[in-house]
Protein backbone atom coordinates (compact mmCIF):
# COMPACT_ATOMS: atom_id res chain seq x y z
CA UNK A 1 0.00 0.00 0.00
CA UNK A 2 3.03 2.71 1.17
CA UNK A 3 5.07 1.66 -2.11
CA UNK A 4 1.66 2.51 -4.04
CA UNK A 5 1.15 6.07 -2.36
CA UNK A 6 4.98 6.80 -3.77
CA UNK A 7 4.79 5.68 -6.96
CA UNK A 8 1.10 7.85 -7.10
CA UNK A 9 3.23 10.64 -5.65
CA UNK A 10 6.36 10.76 -8.15
CA UNK A 11 4.03 12.50 -10.43
CA UNK A 12 2.64 15.05 -8.14
CA UNK A 13 6.54 15.75 -6.67
CA UNK A 14 7.33 16.36 -10.86
CA UNK A 15 4.31 18.66 -10.77
CA UNK A 16 5.71 20.67 -8.07
CA UNK A 17 9.45 21.37 -8.03
CA UNK A 18 9.10 23.21 -5.05
CA UNK A 19 8.04 20.59 -2.93
CA UNK A 20 9.54 17.98 -4.46
CA UNK A 21 12.54 20.59 -3.67
CA UNK A 22 11.66 20.34 -0.26
CA UNK A 23 10.69 16.82 0.65
CA UNK A 24 13.96 15.88 -0.75
CA UNK A 25 16.15 17.79 1.29
CA UNK A 26 14.55 16.30 3.70
CA UNK A 27 15.42 13.07 2.99
CA UNK A 28 18.80 13.78 2.28
CA UNK A 29 19.30 15.38 5.87
CA UNK A 30 17.61 12.08 7.54
CA UNK A 31 20.99 9.85 5.93
CA UNK A 32 23.31 12.33 7.45
CA UNK A 33 23.58 10.48 10.51
CA UNK A 34 24.07 6.94 8.09
CA UNK A 35 26.78 8.66 6.40
CA UNK A 36 28.74 9.70 9.82
CA UNK A 37 28.56 6.19 10.97
CA UNK A 38 30.14 4.69 7.92
CA UNK A 39 32.80 7.21 8.52
CA UNK A 40 31.83 10.72 6.25
CA UNK A 41 32.34 13.77 7.04
CA UNK A 42 29.76 16.58 7.71
CA UNK A 43 31.81 18.18 5.55
CA UNK A 44 32.31 16.09 3.07
CA UNK A 45 28.34 15.48 2.94
CA UNK A 46 27.60 19.00 2.51
CA UNK A 47 30.25 19.80 -0.10
CA UNK A 48 29.22 16.56 -2.20
CA UNK A 49 25.38 17.87 -1.85
CA UNK A 50 25.75 21.13 -2.70
CA UNK A 51 23.49 22.22 -5.13
CA UNK A 52 22.01 19.01 -5.79
CA UNK A 53 18.56 19.24 -6.64
CA UNK A 54 16.53 15.31 -7.65
CA UNK A 55 16.20 14.12 -11.04
CA UNK A 56 12.80 13.11 -11.79
CA UNK A 57 13.19 11.71 -14.84
CA UNK A 58 15.68 8.58 -13.08
CA UNK A 59 11.96 7.34 -11.53
CA UNK A 60 10.73 6.64 -14.92
CA UNK A 61 13.78 4.67 -15.87
CA UNK A 62 13.48 2.70 -12.82
CA UNK A 63 9.70 1.96 -13.28
CA UNK A 64 9.75 1.32 -17.34
CA UNK A 65 8.53 -1.64 -17.63
CA UNK A 66 10.22 -3.43 -21.30
CA UNK A 67 8.56 -3.60 -24.23
CA UNK A 68 10.62 -5.46 -25.82
CA UNK A 69 12.18 -8.81 -25.08
CA UNK A 70 15.07 -8.74 -27.11
CA UNK A 71 16.18 -12.09 -28.44
CA UNK A 72 19.19 -13.90 -27.71
CA UNK A 73 20.47 -13.54 -30.95
CA UNK A 74 20.23 -9.99 -30.88
CA UNK A 75 21.87 -9.65 -27.46
CA UNK A 76 24.88 -11.08 -28.49
CA UNK A 77 25.07 -9.87 -32.13
CA UNK A 78 25.10 -6.49 -30.55
CA UNK A 79 27.93 -6.76 -28.31
CA UNK A 80 29.94 -9.43 -30.52
CA UNK A 81 30.59 -7.98 -33.62
CA UNK A 82 33.35 -7.53 -36.01
CA UNK A 83 33.40 -3.95 -35.00
CA UNK A 84 34.59 -4.31 -31.25
CA UNK A 85 36.53 -7.14 -31.72
CA UNK A 86 38.51 -5.14 -34.00
CA UNK A 87 37.94 -2.40 -31.41
CA UNK A 88 38.61 -4.74 -28.70
CA UNK A 89 42.33 -5.99 -30.33
CA UNK A 90 43.54 -2.30 -31.00
CA UNK A 91 42.68 -1.27 -26.76
CA UNK A 92 44.31 -4.50 -25.92
CA UNK A 93 47.62 -3.66 -27.54
CA UNK A 94 47.37 -0.23 -26.45
CA UNK A 95 46.90 -1.08 -22.96
CA UNK A 96 48.82 -4.12 -22.81
CA UNK A 97 51.42 -3.65 -20.46
CA UNK A 98 48.33 -2.98 -18.19
CA UNK A 99 46.65 -6.17 -19.25
CA UNK A 100 49.67 -8.00 -18.38
CA UNK A 101 50.26 -6.86 -15.04
CA UNK A 102 46.89 -7.79 -13.65
CA UNK A 103 46.92 -10.78 -15.48
CA UNK A 104 50.36 -11.50 -13.70
CA UNK A 105 49.02 -10.08 -10.11
CA UNK A 106 45.30 -11.27 -10.11
CA UNK A 107 46.13 -14.74 -11.67
CA UNK A 108 43.04 -14.21 -14.70
CA UNK A 109 43.87 -13.84 -18.07
CA UNK A 110 43.29 -10.86 -20.34
CA UNK A 111 40.92 -11.89 -23.14
CA UNK A 112 38.51 -12.52 -20.00
CA UNK A 113 39.29 -8.90 -18.65
CA UNK A 114 39.27 -6.98 -22.01
CA UNK A 115 35.64 -8.86 -22.51
CA UNK A 116 33.95 -7.04 -19.39
CA UNK A 117 35.69 -3.71 -20.38
CA UNK A 118 34.46 -4.44 -24.28
CA UNK A 119 30.48 -5.26 -23.02
CA UNK A 120 30.62 -2.57 -20.30
CA UNK A 121 31.62 0.53 -21.70
CA UNK A 122 32.48 -0.52 -25.14
CA UNK A 123 36.60 0.24 -23.87
CA UNK A 124 35.80 3.54 -22.55
CA UNK A 125 33.53 4.93 -25.08
CA UNK A 126 30.63 4.76 -22.94
CA UNK A 127 30.96 5.23 -19.36
CA UNK A 128 27.51 7.43 -18.84
CA UNK A 129 27.16 10.56 -18.31
CA UNK A 130 24.68 11.19 -15.37
CA UNK A 131 26.26 12.39 -12.11
CA UNK A 132 26.31 9.74 -9.08
CA UNK A 133 25.56 12.35 -6.21
CA UNK A 134 22.48 13.39 -8.50
CA UNK A 135 21.30 9.69 -9.85
CA UNK A 136 21.53 8.13 -6.40
CA UNK A 137 20.78 10.51 -3.72
CA UNK A 138 17.58 10.56 -5.77
CA UNK A 139 17.07 6.84 -5.35
CA UNK A 140 17.35 6.94 -1.76
CA UNK A 141 14.75 9.75 -1.43
CA UNK A 142 11.90 7.95 -4.01
CA UNK A 143 10.84 4.92 -6.00
CA UNK A 144 12.07 1.27 -5.08
CA UNK A 145 14.58 -0.32 -3.28
CA UNK A 146 15.79 3.05 -1.12
CA UNK A 147 17.98 1.47 1.30
CA UNK A 148 20.06 0.03 -1.43
CA UNK A 149 20.85 2.85 -2.98
CA UNK A 150 21.04 4.89 0.00
CA UNK A 151 23.59 2.68 0.88
CA UNK A 152 25.37 3.03 -2.60
CA UNK A 153 24.93 7.27 -2.05
CA UNK A 154 26.73 6.70 0.91
CA UNK A 155 29.77 4.86 -0.73
CA UNK A 156 29.90 7.24 -3.62
CA UNK A 157 30.27 10.29 -0.84
CA UNK A 158 32.93 8.12 0.63
CA UNK A 159 34.84 8.30 -2.53
CA UNK A 160 34.77 11.58 -2.52
CA UNK A 161 35.99 11.93 0.89
CA UNK A 162 39.04 9.82 -0.19
CA UNK A 163 40.25 11.84 -2.79
CA UNK A 164 40.22 8.44 -5.48
CA UNK A 165 37.63 10.70 -7.81
CA UNK A 166 37.01 14.06 -8.19
CA UNK A 167 33.10 14.51 -7.73
CA UNK A 168 32.72 15.94 -11.15
CA UNK A 169 34.35 12.66 -12.76
CA UNK A 170 31.84 10.45 -11.09
CA UNK A 171 29.29 10.24 -13.77
CA UNK A 172 28.00 7.08 -15.11
CA UNK A 173 24.51 5.14 -15.81
CA UNK A 174 21.06 6.16 -14.43
CA UNK A 175 21.61 3.41 -11.30
CA UNK A 176 25.05 4.47 -10.18
CA UNK A 177 27.19 2.46 -12.26
CA UNK A 178 30.43 4.12 -13.14
CA UNK A 179 33.96 3.97 -14.93
CA UNK A 180 35.26 1.92 -17.87
CA UNK A 181 33.43 -1.41 -15.79
CA UNK A 182 30.91 -0.17 -14.57
CA UNK A 183 31.00 -0.31 -11.07
CA UNK A 184 29.03 0.29 -8.29
CA UNK A 185 29.92 2.42 -5.42
CA UNK A 186 30.19 -0.03 -2.98
CA UNK A 187 31.87 -2.42 -5.22
CA UNK A 188 34.27 0.12 -6.06
CA UNK A 189 35.02 -0.14 -2.31
CA UNK A 190 35.61 -3.45 -1.46
CA UNK A 191 37.35 -4.15 -4.46
CA UNK A 192 39.42 -1.66 -6.84
CA UNK A 193 42.68 -1.28 -6.87
CA UNK A 194 45.80 0.90 -7.66
CA UNK A 195 47.32 -0.39 -10.17
CA UNK A 196 48.80 2.30 -11.82
CA UNK A 197 50.74 2.83 -8.14
CA UNK A 198 49.64 6.87 -8.32
CA UNK A 199 48.01 6.38 -4.94
CA UNK A 200 44.60 6.55 -5.99
CA UNK A 201 41.91 3.95 -7.16
CA UNK A 202 40.62 5.83 -10.37
CA UNK A 203 38.63 3.76 -12.46
CA UNK A 204 37.10 6.01 -14.51
CA UNK A 205 40.82 8.40 -15.54
CA UNK A 206 42.55 5.13 -15.21
CA UNK A 207 42.86 1.95 -17.48
CA UNK A 208 45.32 0.20 -15.34
CA UNK A 209 43.50 0.75 -12.38
CA UNK A 210 40.16 0.05 -14.19
CA UNK A 211 41.72 -3.08 -15.26
CA UNK A 212 43.18 -4.68 -12.37
CA UNK A 213 40.03 -3.57 -10.52
CA UNK A 214 38.35 -5.96 -12.48
CA UNK A 215 40.58 -8.77 -12.40
CA UNK A 216 40.53 -8.48 -8.68
CA UNK A 217 36.25 -8.48 -8.90
CA UNK A 218 36.76 -11.75 -11.02
CA UNK A 219 39.56 -13.55 -9.17
CA UNK A 220 37.25 -13.00 -5.90
CA UNK A 221 34.23 -14.10 -7.79
CA UNK A 222 36.11 -18.02 -8.14
CA UNK A 223 37.78 -17.65 -11.31
CA UNK A 224 40.10 -20.49 -11.82
CA UNK A 225 42.59 -19.80 -14.71
CA UNK A 226 43.08 -23.50 -15.62
CA UNK A 227 39.24 -23.99 -16.64
CA UNK A 228 37.85 -22.43 -19.68
CA UNK A 229 34.25 -20.51 -18.79
CA UNK A 230 32.74 -22.79 -21.20
CA UNK A 231 33.31 -23.70 -25.22
CA UNK A 232 30.27 -24.51 -28.22
CA UNK A 233 29.24 -28.18 -27.80
CA UNK A 234 27.21 -30.45 -30.02
CA UNK A 235 23.74 -32.26 -28.44
CA UNK A 236 22.41 -35.06 -29.79
CA UNK A 237 18.64 -34.70 -30.94
CA UNK A 238 17.73 -36.98 -28.63
CA UNK A 239 19.43 -34.91 -25.93
CA UNK A 240 17.46 -34.13 -22.82
CA UNK A 241 16.94 -30.42 -22.38
CA UNK A 242 16.03 -30.97 -18.71
CA UNK A 243 19.24 -31.54 -17.70
CA UNK A 244 20.27 -28.42 -19.40
CA UNK A 245 21.32 -25.57 -17.01
CA UNK A 246 23.84 -23.39 -14.99
CA UNK A 247 22.38 -24.57 -11.28
CA UNK A 248 25.02 -26.22 -9.30
CA UNK A 249 22.77 -29.41 -9.05
CA UNK A 250 22.71 -29.86 -13.09
CA UNK A 251 26.22 -30.09 -13.42
CA UNK A 252 27.88 -32.91 -14.41
CA UNK A 253 31.55 -34.52 -14.90
CA UNK A 254 32.33 -34.16 -19.15
CA UNK A 255 32.38 -38.07 -19.10
CA UNK A 256 28.90 -38.06 -18.18
CA UNK A 257 27.84 -35.58 -21.11
CA UNK A 258 30.19 -37.65 -23.26
CA UNK A 259 28.36 -40.68 -22.51
CA UNK A 260 25.22 -39.04 -23.82
CA UNK A 261 26.76 -38.09 -27.07
CA UNK A 262 27.70 -34.45 -26.25
CA UNK A 263 30.77 -33.76 -28.35
CA UNK A 264 32.79 -30.47 -28.97
CA UNK A 265 31.29 -28.49 -32.07
CA UNK A 266 33.99 -30.30 -34.62
CA UNK A 267 32.90 -33.48 -33.61
CA UNK A 268 35.93 -34.20 -30.78
CA UNK A 269 35.65 -36.01 -27.99
CA UNK A 270 34.90 -33.78 -24.57
CA UNK A 271 38.47 -33.93 -22.42
CA UNK A 272 38.76 -33.19 -18.52
CA UNK A 273 37.93 -33.83 -15.45
CA UNK A 274 36.21 -31.09 -13.87
CA UNK A 275 31.92 -30.73 -13.45
CA UNK A 276 30.28 -28.76 -15.80
CA UNK A 277 26.95 -27.81 -16.46
CA UNK A 278 24.97 -27.42 -20.34
CA UNK A 279 23.52 -24.28 -21.23
CA UNK A 280 20.92 -24.34 -24.36
CA UNK A 281 20.50 -20.21 -24.14
CA UNK A 282 17.84 -20.54 -27.53
CA UNK A 283 16.47 -24.06 -26.81
CA UNK A 284 17.60 -27.33 -28.32
CA UNK A 285 17.34 -26.05 -31.78
CA UNK A 286 20.33 -23.30 -31.00
CA UNK A 287 23.58 -23.36 -29.78
CA UNK A 288 24.98 -25.24 -26.88
CA UNK A 289 27.48 -24.63 -24.94
CA UNK A 290 29.57 -26.65 -21.83
CA UNK A 291 29.92 -23.87 -18.61
CA UNK A 292 32.27 -24.57 -16.01
CA UNK A 293 32.21 -22.29 -12.22
CA UNK A 294 33.99 -19.89 -14.59
CA UNK A 295 31.04 -18.94 -15.97
CA UNK A 296 29.46 -18.34 -12.49
CA UNK A 297 32.20 -16.08 -11.69
CA UNK A 298 31.57 -13.71 -15.16
CA UNK A 299 27.52 -14.32 -14.13
CA UNK A 300 27.93 -12.86 -10.63
CA UNK A 301 28.98 -9.39 -12.41
CA UNK A 302 26.07 -8.90 -14.41
CA UNK A 303 23.40 -11.67 -13.29
CA UNK A 304 22.21 -13.23 -16.81
CA UNK A 305 23.25 -15.70 -18.66
CA UNK A 306 22.99 -13.94 -21.88
CA UNK A 307 25.33 -11.12 -20.32
CA UNK A 308 27.73 -13.93 -19.28
CA UNK A 309 27.52 -15.70 -22.32
CA UNK A 310 28.63 -12.37 -24.45
CA UNK A 311 31.06 -11.49 -22.23
CA UNK A 312 32.73 -15.44 -22.86
CA UNK A 313 31.97 -15.40 -26.61
CA UNK A 314 34.28 -11.82 -26.90
CA UNK A 315 37.01 -13.32 -25.01
CA UNK A 316 36.81 -15.87 -27.05
CA UNK A 317 37.21 -13.76 -30.36
CA UNK A 318 39.41 -11.49 -29.02
CA UNK A 319 41.65 -14.51 -28.61
CA UNK A 320 41.59 -15.54 -31.97
CA UNK A 321 39.34 -18.43 -31.51
CA UNK A 322 35.96 -18.12 -34.47
CA UNK A 323 32.71 -17.31 -33.20
CA UNK A 324 29.24 -19.38 -32.39
CA UNK A 325 28.95 -22.05 -35.57
CA UNK A 326 25.49 -23.44 -34.73
CA UNK A 327 22.83 -20.95 -36.45
CA UNK A 328 20.38 -19.36 -34.06
CA UNK A 329 16.69 -20.86 -34.64
CA UNK A 330 15.35 -17.88 -36.47
CA UNK A 331 14.78 -16.82 -40.16
CA UNK A 332 15.42 -13.31 -39.51
CA UNK A 333 19.50 -12.81 -39.15
CA UNK A 334 20.42 -10.64 -36.05
CA UNK A 335 22.20 -7.74 -37.41
CA UNK A 336 25.73 -5.92 -36.36
CA UNK A 337 25.62 -2.49 -34.84
CA UNK A 338 27.02 -1.22 -38.13
CA UNK A 339 23.78 -3.13 -40.05
CA UNK A 340 21.60 -1.33 -36.73
CA UNK A 341 23.04 2.30 -37.95
CA UNK A 342 22.13 1.30 -41.56
CA UNK A 343 19.10 0.36 -40.44
CA UNK A 344 18.29 3.74 -38.70
CA UNK A 345 19.65 5.75 -41.33
CA UNK A 346 17.65 4.52 -43.99
CA UNK A 347 14.33 4.74 -41.77
CA UNK A 348 15.53 8.58 -41.14
CA UNK A 349 15.72 8.73 -44.66
CA UNK A 350 12.15 7.51 -44.89
CA UNK A 351 11.21 10.52 -42.58
CA UNK A 352 10.80 8.67 -39.21
CA UNK A 353 12.53 10.69 -35.88
CA UNK A 354 14.59 7.56 -34.41
CA UNK A 355 17.50 10.10 -33.39
CA UNK A 356 21.15 9.97 -33.26
CA UNK A 357 22.20 6.98 -35.95
CA UNK A 358 23.92 5.08 -33.15
CA UNK A 359 22.94 1.53 -33.50
CA UNK A 360 20.60 1.35 -30.24
CA UNK A 361 17.68 0.50 -30.73
CA UNK A 362 15.61 2.17 -28.48
CA UNK A 363 11.72 3.42 -28.26
CA UNK A 364 11.38 5.39 -30.92
CA UNK A 365 13.15 3.16 -33.40
CA UNK A 366 11.27 0.27 -32.73
CA UNK A 367 7.95 2.46 -33.64
CA UNK A 368 9.63 3.53 -37.10
CA UNK A 369 10.41 -0.32 -37.52
CA UNK A 370 6.82 -1.29 -36.74
CA UNK A 371 5.25 1.31 -38.94
CA UNK A 372 7.77 0.67 -41.72
CA UNK A 373 6.54 -3.42 -41.28
CA UNK A 374 2.69 -2.68 -41.01
CA UNK A 375 3.21 -0.56 -44.45
CA UNK A 376 5.31 -3.82 -45.89
CA UNK A 377 2.64 -6.28 -44.45
CA UNK A 378 4.78 -7.82 -42.23
CA UNK A 379 3.98 -8.39 -38.84
CA UNK A 380 4.61 -5.47 -36.64
CA UNK A 381 7.44 -7.05 -33.78
CA UNK A 382 9.64 -3.71 -33.61
CA UNK A 383 12.64 -5.71 -34.20
CA UNK A 384 15.82 -4.65 -35.74
CA UNK A 385 16.28 -7.86 -37.63
CA UNK A 386 17.60 -8.77 -41.34
CA UNK A 387 14.31 -8.70 -43.10
CA UNK A 388 13.32 -5.64 -42.49
CA UNK A 389 16.77 -4.04 -43.43
CA UNK A 390 16.91 -6.12 -46.19
CA UNK A 391 13.27 -4.57 -47.14
CA UNK A 392 14.54 -0.71 -46.59
CA UNK A 393 18.12 -1.69 -49.17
Amino acid sequence: MLYRYLVGLVPLLAAFPAFAQQDFRSCIDSLRPAAAKAGVSAQTFSYAMRGVQPDLSILDLMNAQPEFKTPIWDYVAGLVDEERVEDGRSAMQKWANALAAAEKRYGVNRYIVAGFWGVESDFGRAMGTRPLIQSLSTLSCYGRRQSYFSREFISTLKIIQDGDIAPEQLQGSWAGAFGHTQFMPSTFQRLAVDLDGDGRRDIVNSVPDALGSTANFIRKAGWNEALPWGYEVRVPRSFNSDLAGRAKGKRRPLSEWAAMGVTRIDGSSLSGNYPAGILLPAGINGPAFVITRNFDAIYSYNAAESYALSIGLLSDRLRGRTGIRTPWPTDDPPLSREQRRELQRRLAAQGFDVGEPDGKIGSKTRAAIKSVEQQLGMRPTGRAGGKVLDALR
